[in-house]
């Protein structure tokens, strides 16, 4: 959002949005034209929508669109080009990851049922659908080569391929140049098979899936919330979203109950997302008695629906008591805001104030604001809107109360449990068969450090880090290790690579002053420094130059500032060995038996320090520590396709059965 007009927007969107634009294949002599055929396709786009989605329950932003005619661009927050006519919609997907995958579902649809129309969709991550289908992409196709050059037409994925990689840059890629080349040639710009399956394998399954991600479960709720639901079931997310995230100001909401009280609550049949589901019940809440909340004993068969019922009737208050009318700019700052950026930019051209042409752009301006506002700021909307039914909705107690004794079953919830077994088959499921290097069994700890060093001897380039692997494809390595995407600011680079992105280019310069450079000698010696190791070997005779030749006879060594600089280590090597010999620190290595070839028969009582072992140990505490999640241990060897499996412990190595 680079545009001042909407900065007051910048702050409060979040991370978890997706964008979408719809580009219909029209040619309009004017405006007028533009937004009625805009609106038209705007109509069957809309009865599809509904018909593929009537089942499905949001989790925060639903399926939107807008229509964006060319006199548009100076409403669009980052008009970084002139956009053809077009319909765009924006929604927040929150913790639900599926409701993106849904829109991309949606997306395939509505291009294979109505033609001429070419989809693109974009998150925070940029051009998201190729990072399902990374180990397939194309040896050019790289985050900066592949923006804006994806697109989703006749149900099928297209991805518009760079003639000349050296000469495109990300400046020279337009979105309407793209369109034009996907209408034109279709064929040319076909995805692979493998990209194809890729994607459709991520949203086979719907429309008929949406019940599988569903739980419907009793619940004692207020008569209030329990009626409104019934007559409008999409606002349990909401709700649900306003107690989990609660805050101090909210509890006092929930402690004062003015619209939904306790006195008066009957049993209900609710559905939930098994996301929300899950929400709430791990979602830990001890009501004041003070409020008239009476909850049964915690080994109660009752006690789970009336807790769920007085979460979700606080989840309610929190809403009512955030209400704001949406339509309501005048009193809003950022409106006025808004409105004085677009003066500055002309936008209302010398229409004069009040005429029907600038009251024409003015309605336009406070829709596109209004709705953008609301898809960053649900709460008060959704709340105006819960009081709005307060006040106007009749309901029948009487009705509900009978309803109680015909309430279907619950749903078993037994999924919020999973084993790890039952975790590892499911992701060797989805993601195939993991062919890890196990630390159980008979595997020793020196086949550890040989994959271990092996990692840190490997040299990569400056795209980023890679995982050395002789047998499979680095990228199926990091997509079957790591089955989520990757984390904000790593890029996965064609089929061997990762990158951090960066906005920095390297410029390409002469090689005037060319130096030679060993990388290998200097690596030994950074790493000798690091580890306060001095050799003592012949090739580290500092009275002599020819390890430092490779550097070149135009760069000069001080030998003397060397010679200063080993004797130092050694003082200070002498120092910390003094220290070390009055504490116990050597008896917490591991330690290996005195073998015939070892040279140390004349120290008494001598074991040697087991290196493989220890490493191993110092590797296994990284991972209990992590405790599941994700931390150092795990992001370094699953993608050197080390699996440490679940029993692995410190115990298992004290008692001897890791050898």
């Amino acid at each position: 959002m680079a545009n001042n007009s909407l900065s007051f927007l910048q702050s409060v969107r979040e991370e978890d949005f997706v964008e979408y634009f719809i580009y219909p294949s029209i040619t309009c002599k004017d405006l007028k034209e533009e937004q009625s055929t805009l609106k038209s396709y705007l109509n069957q786009i809309e009865k599809i929508v509904e018909n593929l989605s009537k089942d499905y329950l949001w989790h925060r932003d639903g399926f939107k669109l807008m229509p964006r005619t060319s006199d548009c661009n100076l409403l669009v927050d980052k008009p970084e080009e002139n956009l053809p006519p077009h319909l765009y919609g924006i929604s927040h997907y929150g913790d639900n990851i599926e409701d993106e995958w849904f829109i991309v579902f949606l997306l395939f649809q509505i291009t294979k049922e109505i033609d001429g129309l070419i989809a693109r969709i974009v998150d925070a991550d940029g051009e998201f659908l190729l990072i399902e289908a990374a180990n397939y992409l194309p040896k050019w196709a790289d985050p900066d080569t592949c923006e804006k050059r994806v697109y989703i037409y006749r149900g099928s994925l297209h991805i518009v391929s760079p003639n000349n990689i050296r000469n495109s840059s990300e400046e020279d890629v337009m979105v309407s140049d793209m369109i034009h080349k996907v209408f034109a040639a279709p064929a040319d710009n076909l995805a692979s098979t493998d990209i194809q399956n890729s994607i459709l394998n991520r949203i086979k399954g719907y429309p008929e899936k949406i019940k599988d991600n569903l739980h419907s479960t009793s619940v004692y709720l207020p008569i209030g919330v329990a009626a409104i639901l019934k007559q409008k079931p999409s606002l349990i997310a909401p709700a649900v979203q306003a107690f989990c995230n609660r805050d101090s100001v909210d509890l006092k909401a929930c402690r004062a109950m003015k619209y939904f009280p306790p006195e008066n609550r009957v049993y209900s049949h609710v559905t939930f997302t098994k996301c929300l589901y899950a929400m709430m019940t791990h979602s830990k809440y001890v009501p004041d008695k003070r409020t008239g909340w009476n909850l049964p004993l915690l080994n109660s068969p009752q006690y789970k629906p009336h807790g769920l019922g007085v979460k979700l009737a606080c989840g309610f208050e929190i809403l009512v008591s955030q209400a704001k009318p949406s339509a309501d700019v005048e009193n809003d700052k950022g409106w006025h805001s808004y409105l004085k950026s677009l003066k500055e930019k002309n936008y209302f051209r010398d229409f004069l104030e009040h005429s029907r042409d600038y009251n024409d752009l003015l309605n336009k301006a406070k829709e596109y604001y209004i709705n953008y506002r609301d898809s960053m700021q649900v709460a008060p909307v959704i709340g105006q809107e819960i009081l709005d039914l307060i006040k106007n909705f009749d309901y029948n107690i009487e009705e509900l109360k009978n309803a109680e004794a015909h309430l279907p079953e619950d749903d078993d919830d037994s999924w919020l449990n999973i084993n790890p077994e039952d975790l590892d088959k499911m992701l060797e499921e989805q993601y195939g068969q993991k062919n890890f290097f196990s630390v159980n069994g008979n595997t020793d700890a020196s086949t550890f450090t040989e994959k271990l060093t092996k990692f840190l001897d490997h040299v990569s380039d400056i795209d980023g880090a890679e995982f050395p692997n002789s047998s499979n494809d680095i990228e199926e390595n990091l997509a079957q290790s790591s089955p989520i995407r990757p984390p904000r600011g790593i890029k996965r680079r064609g089929k061997n690579k990762v990158s951090f992105s960066s906005d920095t280019k390297l410029e390409e310069k002469p090689n005037s002053n060319k130096v030679n450079f060993d990388p290998a000698a200097f690596t030994c010696a950074l790493q000798n420094i690091l580890d306060f190791m001095i050799p003592d070997d012949d090739g580290w005779d500092l009275d002599s130059d020819s390890d430092m030749s490779a550097y070149g006879e135009e760069q000069e060594v001080n030998v003397e500032g060397c010679k200063e600089m080993k004797n130092k280590m050694q003082e200070y090597m002498k120092e910390m060995d003094k220290e070390l010999a009055k504490t116990t620190i050597g008896q917490s290595f591991q330690k290996s038996e005195k073998r015939k070839s070892d040279t140390f028969d004349d120290v008494e009582n001598f074991q040697p320090v087991d290196i493989d072992m220890n490493a191993l140990k110092n590797v296994l505490e990284s991972y209990q520590a992590q405790m599941g999640e994700a931390g150092p241990a795990s992001n370094m060897l699953g993608p050197m396709g080390i699996h440490l499996e679940p029993g692995t412990s410190q115990e298992k190595i004290k008692n001897g059965e890791i050898e």
